[in-house]
């Protein structure tokens, strides 16, 4: 585990987040969340040479600018944590040589290509939905971490399949370790959800990391990414299921029959309220995974 400071030049306050190296996600969710304005999906400018924070003896990689380069190189070479020594910092012209020559050698290996910009993965849906449209993947794609991409996915719960039943979702995710994607529409024929880095199950506490969001399509898209206030990413019993708290109510909210619902803004996420009104009802219900 590795602590990076980073000084606020406005407010001159400064934050400390930890965060680990053993997974590349977790240190884009990093730079997203303190550097925005370069990290962002569609964000074309790139005036600085572009490096790739590459894990060894893997094919995963992380795009960085070059003034960020110093501050990582300095907690690579000087790791706390020894997982911190699998990981080197090259070029991209560097990656792309050594792809080369992996390809040489390995007639079955393919050799990605980069461009500018990395070219966005569209979700794909293994199975039929009733609640997401074409567009509906492309929006959310941007938001989506990046160990998501390029694999299917799975519809493992339905209200028009499995009927409405908190229980149920929670036992058709009891062997997944895997994001899930929860996806609702509501009697007002508006469709807003939450994608969760963890699957949905039963705990007496929080679980889940900055990976998850809430989204609304009411009727333009809104995602409303982790804010960095607090943790309470998700938690459930057998009487509801909440994600985002710290404030008077929850960011999204589910009763134990899948049937009433309610979305207030929160600390966790600066939300507004996801559907036209803070209570709803709930019409259909699907709850998407990804299999890595």
């Amino acid at each position: 585990m590795l602590n990076l400071k980073l000084g606020n030049k406005a407010d001159s306050e400064t934050c400390t987040l930890s965060f680990c190296f053993y997974r590349v996600d977790h240190l884009y969710t990093f730079f997203v969340q303190w550097s925005p304005e370069i990290y962002t999906k569609g964000n074309k400018k790139h005036c600085q040479p572009r490096f790739l924070i590459r894990e060894k003896h893997q094919n995963r990689y992380l795009v960085v600018e070059k003034n960020k380069v110093a501050v990582i190189n300095k907690l690579l070479s000087n790791p706390v944590n020894p997982t911190a020594k699998n990981w080197e910092i090259i070029t991209v012209n560097d990656s792309k040589r050594r792809l080369s020559l992996c390809s040489s050698e390995d007639s079955e290996a393919e050799e990605p290509e980069y461009q500018d910009e990395v070219d966005e993965v569209l979700p794909v849906l293994g199975d039929h939905s009733q609640l997401l449209d074409d567009h509906h993947p492309k929006r959310l794609a941007p938001h989506m971490p990046a160990r998501t991409q390029g694999h299917p996915w799975q519809l493992v719960y339905s209200t028009a399949t499995h009927g409405s039943s908190l229980k149920t979702l929670y036992r058709n995710m009891a062997d997944l370790d895997s994001p899930v994607l929860l996806v609702i529409k509501d009697m007002h024929k508006k469709v807003f959800g939450a994608f969760s880095s963890d699957p949905f199950r039963v705990s007496k506490y929080c679980y889940g990391t900055g990976e998850t969001f809430l989204f609304s399509f009411n009727p333009d898209f809104q995602a409303y990414r982790w804010s960095g206030e607090n943790d309470y990413f998700v938690s459930g019993n057998l009487e509801s299921l909440q994600i985002g708290g710290g404030g008077g109510g929850f960011g999204l909210w589910l009763d134990a029959d899948l049937y009433h619902g309610s979305s207030f803004s929160c600390p966790t996420f600066h939300n507004e309220s996801l559907s036209t009104q803070e209570d709803f009802i709930v019409q259909d219900l699907e709850v998407w995974t990804v299999q890595n």
